[in-house]
């Protein structure tokens, strides 16, 4: 067994997170797949204050929440840095990782509804990507600068998840006449080896977000 393992689950962008990272750094791992309808007691062992996944286990010491994980990882291991070691970049790329978390959601509102409400959230969602666009990508290649970094993974979901939830949702939101630069980052970020090595199947992901939206927008029994 390996000294590090990592308790996931395969649609969730929080574990590919992890997963991104560790590949970026060349670190080998032990995968196990969690049902979230049936939680492994090795689950709720390693993470019995929310009892969620990911759960990130070094040398039998656990770590929950994924973006924590995200800077355990970087400090373990300092090869292929993730955050910049000038303090200021440090906090730029920690800033655009909150946010997204802070705004995330927004963009899962918008896909749970239907109707007036989610013309209404699809609109706050593009006005948030622009945001993101403007003030945090700007002119560059990535969200650090011109290689992958800690703040890319974060908001990597826009660029692997987003866009297969508005083809299920039906109402587009990154239109590329819109957003030309953030479906550059997209593309880029996605065409990275370690990223589009390690991406869950496009059909699979599909068929997931349409199986869940059709549970979200189905009438309610009478």
């Amino acid at each position: 067994m390996k000294e590090v393992k990592l308790l996931g689950v395969w649609s969730s962008v929080y574990c590919h997170r992890v997963i991104w990272a560790l590949k970026l750094k060349g670190v080998e791992y032990d995968y196990t797949e969690e049902d979230i309808a049936n939680k492994s007691d090795e689950l709720i062992r390693h993470n019995p204050v929310y009892q969620r996944i990911p759960v990130f286990i070094h040398n039998g010491k656990p770590i929950a929440e994924s973006i924590i994980i995200l800077e355990y990882i970087d400090e373990v291991w300092p090869q292929n840095p993730l955050l910049s070691a000038d303090p200021y970049e440090k906090a730029i790329a920690r800033f655009w990782a909150e946010f997204l978390e802070d705004k995330s959601p927004t963009f899962y509102s918008y896909f749970r509804a239907a109707g007036e409400a989610q013309e209404k959230l699809a609109k706050e969602a593009k006005e948030l990507l622009h945001i993101i666009e403007d003030k945090g990508l700007g002119k560059k290649n990535f969200f650090g600068g011109n290689q992958i970094g800690y703040a890319d993974i974060c908001l990597g979901w826009i660029a692997c998840w987003l866009e297969l939830m508005q083809e299920a949702a039906g109402i587009k939101l990154l239109e590329s006449d819109e957003f030309p630069k953030l479906l550059a980052w997209s593309k880029r970020f996605k065409q990275v080896p370690e990223i589009n090595e390690s991406l869950p199947d496009n059909d699979k992901m599909l068929t997931y977000f349409r199986g869940l939206r059709e549970r979200f927008t189905a009438a309610p029994a009478p």
